[in-house]
């Protein structure tokens, strides 16, 4: 029997409407913990994530995956974060509300975040840090590589620009789903993404993410939770070697380092059939392993 799937919209305590979903192990089956998504930059919460989901509730999880305001179904101006800090306090919220209900309450919590969603996810720890019991990083944003982003002299044009026009679509960048798929069939699907953000990034939200970069890797050694990254070793859109030194700098001795040799950003979508599965199934091993 099939995981049993849920979604929602629900308005939170700043008047944002929010779409968040569920899977669910299948009835009958006994849930180990609850472990809750924070998606990538101009992506959503279903689509492709929607597999891995499934994956990861038929192995006795219940997963709980939410839009950030301006992505997604949830509403706001579409690809726009006005505020890093303030995107993560509306995942804190949400979150919260779910993590208290009856049927989660006693279960151990884990954060899985992917890409931009890894930085979101270890500023939630970092704001909560005793309050999840592990964080799983997929290809984490705790420093833009150089090849996605302009040179320094542009990049302080553009930082002042945003001032001025903050929403406007005028920040260079390189196709990040070429870079970040390395199967072209699955690259393709993309296209069908309906409700991702694929334009030109906005100024405010490519100063926000680069200053959340750096708040991260200034606050590294302050990561205590058990701690699991995979990332590929080819990737061009986050650098793997940022992801070993955070491993190297983190403050726990519960932490796994997995690089897969060959793979570009997206893991969990954008390889070959076998390295997918192979991903999937260390982050269910290593969820096992903790609950």
């Amino acid at each position: 029997m099939a995981s049993i799937k849920r979604q929602n919209f629900e308005t939170n305590s700043k008047g944002v409407e929010i779409f968040w979903k569920s899977w669910l192990p299948r009835e009958g089956t006994a849930t180990k913990a609850a472990l809750f998504f924070c998606h990538g930059y101009g992506d959503t919460c279903t689509f492709f994530f929607e597999g891995v989901a499934k994956r990861i509730a038929a192995a006795g999880y219940a997963v709980y995956a939410m839009d950030y305001p301006g992505f997604g179904l949830s509403y706001g101006l579409h690809g726009y974060i006005s505020s890093f800090d303030g995107m993560v306090d509306h995942v804190i919220e949400q979150y919260a509300r779910i993590r208290g209900r009856a049927d989660v309450r006693e279960l151990p919590h884990f954060l899985l975040g992917q890409s931009m969603g890894g930085a979101v996810a270890l500023k939630v720890h970092l704001k909560q840090p005793k309050e999840w019991d592990g964080v799983l990083l997929v290809a984490p944003m705790c420093k833009i590589s150089e090849d996605v982003t302009p040179p320094a002299p542009v990049l302080k044009a553009l930082s002042i620009l945003s001032c001025l026009l903050p929403e406007a679509k005028l920040f260079p960048q390189k196709d990040i789903g070429d870079l970040g798929f390395r199967d072209p069939v699955k690259r393709k699907l993309c296209e069908y993404n309906a409700i991702s953000y694929n334009d030109q990034m906005r100024l405010r939200t490519a100063v926000e993410l680069l200053k959340a970069t750096k708040d991260i890797e200034s606050q590294l050694e302050k990561i205590c939770s058990p701690l699991l990254i995979l990332h590929g070793a080819a990737d061009q859109v986050t650098d793997p070697h940022v992801s070993e030194f955070l491993y190297e700098k983190a403050n726990t001795e519960d932490k796994t380092l997995k690089l897969y040799e060959g793979a570009y950003h997206s893991i969990l979508e954008g390889e070959p059939d076998d390295r997918i599965s192979t991903a999937i199934n260390d982050i269910i091993t290593w969820l096992d392993s903790h609950c």
